[in-house]
C-alpha cells in the first residue's frame, strides 16, 4: 500500500470514528421507531414490513423495478396516474438487490433504504461538522432521526437515498471536491424531481468560486450536476411524444403541479372554517411559519451558501405545489440544513439534559410513526 493510500484509509477510518455516536444514536432512535410500528401493527392486526415495502408509493417503484416504465392507472374521473413521475435510481436499485441476492424487489427497496438513510446521516453529520463542528453535527443528526415524519427514512421510498446523496454532494461542495458534487448531483436528480435543489446549489456555490479563481474542476461539476434530472425528462419527453414539457403532462396526470402555494393556502385556508378542523389548520400555518422562521435565522447565520440554495429550494418546491397537501412533511424531509440552528442550541445544553429530550422527542416521534402508517400512511 502506497503512502497515500494509507493516508486515505487513515482519513476515513477517522472520519467514521468521529461520526460513530451520531450514526449508533440514529440506528438507536430508528430502531425505536420501527420497533414501535411492529407493535403498534401487531395490536392492529396489521403487517409491519408490508406498511414499510408494499404501501402507497414503494409499490410503484418495484412495478417500476419488475417491469419497466409504461404502467398507467385510469381514474374514473379522467386522471392518469402514470409510473413515469417516479425517477429511476431507486427501481433500478431494487432491480440490481433483486438480481446478485434471493431478495424480492420490496426486500431490496428496503435494504437500500435503510442503508441510504445511515449513508444520509453520516452525510448530515459531515456537512454539520465541517461548518459547525462535531457536537452540532451529532445533534442535527438525531433532530434528523426523531422528526415527526423520520418513519419515512425506513420506509421503501426515495427520501433517504436523495437526502444521501444531497447531502454528500453539498459536502463535497464545501471542501472544494466540484468533480464529485457535480457526480452526486447527478445521481441525486436520477432519484427526485427535487434533485434540481441539489443542482441549483452546486452552480451556485461553482459560480462564487469561479469568481475568485479560475478552476477546470468546478466547471466540470456544474457541467455534470444537471445531467441526472435532464436525461430522465429529457427521455420522458421522447417517450410520450411531447418533448420538454412531457415530464410535466405525466404530473398533470397526477394532478401536481406547481403554483406558488396558491393551493396549499387554500386548503389551509378551510381548515379553519370549522371546529375540529379548524387545530389543524392553525398547526399547518404554524408549521409553514416556523420552516420559514428556522430559513431566516440560516441567512442571518450565514450559512454556506449551497445549504441556503438547496434548502430554500427543496422547502419552496414542497410547500408550493399543488396537490398531495399530506405528503408535504416528508418531501421536507430532505431540507435538513433548516435543522442546524436548533442542532445548536441543542449543542449548547449539557449531554445529560441534550440526551433527555432527544429521547423524549424520539419517543414521542416512534408513537406518531405509528399511528401514521397505521392510519392514512404517506400517499
Amino acid at each position: 500500500m502506497t503512502d497515500l493510500e494509507t493516508r486515505v484509509v487513515a482519513d476515513r477510518a477517522g472520519a467514521l470514528r468521529r461520526a460513530a455516536p451520531a450514526l449508533l444514536g440514529y440506528a438507536a432512535v430508528r430502531a425505536l421507531g420501527l420497533l414501535g410500528l411492529a407493535l403498534w401493527s401487531a395490536a392492529r392486526d396489521k403487517s409491519a414490513y408490508t406498511l414499510l415495502t408494499a404501501r402507497w408509493d414503494s409499490l410503484w417503484y418495484t412495478r417500476v423495478a419488475e417491469l419497466g416504465y409504461g404502467y398507467e392507472v385510469h381514474l374514473p374521473n379522467g386522471d392518469v396516474h402514470s409510473n413515469l413521475a417516479f425517477f429511476p435510481l431507486l427501481p433500478w436499485l431494487e432491480r440490481l438487490g433483486a438480481a446478485v441476492s434471493p431478495l424480492s424487489y420490496a426486500d431490496a427497496g428496503f435494504v437500500v433504504s435503510l442503508l441510504a438513510s445511515l449513508a444520509a446521516a453520516w452525510g448530515i453529520f459531515a456537512v454539520t461538522e465541517h461548518v459547525y463542528g462535531r457536537r452540532a453535527g451529532v445533534c442535527a443528526v438525531l433532530l434528523w432521526a426523531v422528526l415527526p415524519v423520520g418513519i419515512v427514512q425506513s420506509m421503501a421510498y426515495s427520501e433517504s437515498l436523495f437526502t444521501a446523496l444531497a447531502a454528500w454532494s453539498l459536502y463535497a461542495v464545501l471542501t472544494g471536491r466540484w468533480v464529485t458534487a457535480g457526480a452526486l448531483a447527478a445521481l441525486a436528480g436520477l432519484t427526485r424531481p427535487v434533485g434540481l435543489a441539489v443542482t441549483a446549489a452546486v452552480w451556485a456555490a461553482a459560480v462564487t468560486a469561479l469568481r475568485r479563481s479560475r478552476s477546470a474542476t468546478a466547471v466540470l461539476g456544474m457541467l455534470l450536476a444537471p445531467l441526472g434530472a435532464a436525461g430522465y425528462v429529457l427521455w420522458v419527453g421522447h417517450r410520450t411524444g411531447r418533448g420538454p414539457l412531457g415530464y410535466l403532462d405525466v404530473q398533470a396526470g397526477w394532478r401536481n403541479g406547481f403554483d406558488g402555494g396558491v393551493s396549499f393556502a387554500r386548503f389551509a385556508g378551510a381548515k379553519l372554517t370549522s371546529f375540529p378542523s379548524a387545530l389543524a389548520g392553525a398547526g399547518l400555518i404554524a408549521g409553514v411559519a416556523l420552516l420559514v422562521w428556522l430559513y431566516v435565522v440560516c441567512v442571518r447565520r450565514r450559512q454556506p451558501l449551497a445549504l441556503l440554495v438547496y434548502s430554500g429550494i427543496v422547502m419552496a418546491l414542497a410547500l408550493c405545489a399543488s396537490s398531495y397537501f399530506g405528503s408535504k412533511p416528508r418531501l421536507l424531509l430532505p431540507a435538513f440544513p433548516l435543522l442546524l440552528p436548533p442542532a445548536l442550541a441543542l449543542a449548547g445544553l449539557r449531554t445529560s439534559r441534550s440526551a433527555l429530550v432527544v429521547a423524549g422527542v424520539a419517543v414521542v416521534s416512534a408513537g406518531y410513526g405509528a399511528f401514521w402508517l397505521n392510519g392514512s400512511g404517506p400517499p
